[in-house]
């Protein structure tokens, strides 16, 4: 079942699914037992919120729903929670007086039995005296499981959280008052996206505005992507019905600081940084104050984390778990990114190695790095430079050079991995957001790798069948409109968005192959300061000898610039919002003499004159 539209509540689940039959996800003896030793069945009971149900078994709690089989077991769920989902074995636990086949259902919150309550996982953790030897050492041996607690009701090809149509979109909740409509909000962008967009996914020729001695160039897509969009509108909308409980983002729930500000200024708190690095009760990071006490340490099952639009590592997830906290509700995960994962799981299944086309440090690769390393061995390349190291490693046949792989990678590889067994066969996902040729390129150089070595007719060793990418279409589609907006002679370029947005450098890099220092990185208007003076914004490269990223002053008109109608490139990456790119062209108009300049009121007139009626 989907977490559809806005709704947070568990979700009604119908009786035939209720009693669906579901394959055991995992069947897992942690010892072999003397023969004769009993064996039970219990079933942990979970509400949405990720606490267990324990039973009054005198001055101690214990396992709520247990038998000598299946059937027992469940006839005493059914009693207390009629409605449940269908209980699936996970794994088998010794216990001091026999062996539990362990299975897991998700239950509604409340129950008629009185001698059953709800606990979180870390709350039972820490009294370990007042649970029963059985619920004990169950619970010692829950946590590779916990990562399965909060979706026990979606099954496994189910999305978490699927695109709203546009018939259901809420726009209007963030923006209320006239911070946020200044933000998110422009009539022109809505024009140009409506006269443009004639496909979501297909790239048209971009659309010019005239405004006398200034033109604009704007591709057919640009801006928000519908991932970013489910993520705003679910935060705001969590923010809003929840003003009596402390809400909190993972970390940045995109990579755009003007979106994340407004957050924070209607009451938003964030855990941790885009890095990881937890920020403490009074706001500052832990490294600069290691004496003050976590955010996260002050969470309670009251309060809400929201999972940003990236995803987040199954670490966290299983630290939200533990402490009573809802996930499956506020995982704002992007169905794109969570259709990576899935094909990461199939290649797994197959017997293939992933390779992450990704950065180590995003928050997406590392969550797609968690996410995989339970199905399969994992390495993540940054670039084809890298792709080209590790076919090296692949090709070679002394041992030297193979073992300069764990040095190389280091940090990058799933543990125990071993370049012996594990590159026979490879296969290539990647972060959503790169440049899609340089992810083919990978796929390609990798294929001619292992058919230099086993021959062209063996097509096993790079799985795929033909498949080049797991590239999201919303970062592929930004991309193809730019070009087809660079096919021009143009003055500048500016391309709107975050400092760390990995979607934004990309679409930075294709200008600057083509328009050189006439292609600038900004995040809002307030860059552009003079014809003389634009803040550009040089992304980090470790490779090129700068680590971290810098702001560096240039001009806007090159003196070759020889247009005596300046022409003028404007795009944003899919977390720039509408209002930052209105007021980017509004910015560039201010140069210019008023009397010279053609009334915005006019251009909007002109381009929605085109609009099919």
């Amino acid at each position: 079942m989907h977490q559809h539209g806005h709704r947070f509540s568990f979700p009604n689940i119908s009786s035939n699914e209720l009693r669906m039959s579901r394959p055991s996800l995992f069947t897992i003896s942690m010892s072999l037992l003397p023969t004769g030793e009993q064996t039970f069945t219990c079933i942990l009971a979970f509400n949405s919120s990720n606490m267990l149900a324990v039973r009054k078994l005198g001055s101690k709690a214990g396992i709520a729903f247990m038998g000598n089989d299946l059937g027992l077991a469940s006839g005493r769920l059914a009693t207390a929670f009629p409605e449940h989902t269908s209980p699936t074995k996970y794994f088998q636990a010794i216990s001091p007086n026999g062996t539990y086949e362990v299975y897991f259902t998700q239950v509604p919150g409340h129950t008629d039995d009185r001698e059953i309550w709800f606990s979180s996982l870390e709350e039972l953790a820490k009294k370990p005296a007042q649970l029963s030897p059985a619920l004990a050492s169950i619970l010692e041996q829950l946590d590779p499981y916990l990562i399965h607690i909060p979706y026990l009701h979606i099954r496994e090809n189910d999305f978490i959280y699927k695109f709203r149509p546009e018939n259901e979109r809420n726009a209007a909740i963030y923006a209320r008052d006239s911070v946020s409509s200044a933000l998110y909000q422009s009539k022109l962008c809505s024009v140009i996206k409506t006269l443009a967009r004639t496909n979501e996914r297909t790239a048209a020729k971009p659309v010019s505005l005239d405004f006398g001695p200034i033109n604009y160039h704007i591709p057919s897509h640009f801006g928000f992507c519908l991932g970013v969009k489910n993520a705003i509108e679910r935060a705001y909308e969590t923010l809003a019905a929840n003003s009596d409980r402390r809400v909190f983002m993972l970390s940045e729930l995109i990579h755009n600081p003007y979106v994340n500000n407004d957050l924070i200024r209607r009451g938003l708190r964030y855990l941790q940084t885009d890095k990881g690095v937890p920020y403490s009760i009074h706001g500052t990071l832990t490294h600069l104050a290691p004496e003050d006490e976590l955010l996260w340490d002050t969470l309670t099952p009251h309060d809400i984390v929201i999972i940003p639009a990236f995803g987040a590592t199954d670490e966290n997830k299983r630290r939200l778990v533990r402490k009573g906290i809802a996930v499956c509700q506020y995982d704002a995960t992007c169905m794109l990114v969570e259709k990576v994962w899935k094909t990461a799981r199939t290649y797994g299944r197959k017997g293939y190695t992933v390779i992450i086309h990704g950065k180590a440090e995003h928050e997406e690769t590392k969550a797609t790095f968690s996410n995989t390393r339970r199905y399969a061995p994992a390495i993540i390349v940054r670039d084809l430079e890298e792709a080209r190291i590790l076919g090296q490693i692949i090709a070679s046949k002394d041992p030297e050079q193979r073992a300069k792989f764990y040095e190389t990678f280091t940090g990058k590889f799933t543990p125990d991995f071993d370049i012996d067994k594990h590159l026979e066969r490879v296969a290539v996902v990647n972060q959503t957001t790169l440049l899609v040729n340089e992810t083919r390129s990978i796929i390609d150089h990798l294929r001619d790798t292992y058919a230099s070595i086993h021959g062209a007719e063996d097509t096993e060793r790079v799985g795929g069948s033909g498949r080049t990418d797991t590239l999201c279409y919303a970062t592929q589609v930004n991309q193809d409109a730019l070009a087809k907006a660079l096919d021009q002679p143009l003055d500048a370029a500016f391309v709107i968005g975050g400092k760390n947005s990995s979607n934004t450098y990309q679409l930075y890099r294709l200008c600057e192959q083509i328009l050189g220092q006439r292609a600038f990185f900004i995040q809002s208007e307030d860059d552009i300061v003079s014809t003389d003076h634009v803040q550009h914004y040089i992304f980090p490269s470790a490779r090129e000898g700068r680590p971290q990223g810098k702001t560096v002053a240039r001009p806007l008109w090159n003196s070759d610039s020889t247009f005596s109608t300046k022409r003028v490139l404007i795009t944003g990456g899919a977390s720039c919002p509408d209002g930052i790119i209105q007021q980017v062209i509004n910015r560039l108009n201010a140069l210019f003499p008023d009397d010279s300049l053609r009334p915005l009121d006019i251009i909007i007139d002109e381009l929605s004159a085109l609009l099919p009626k």
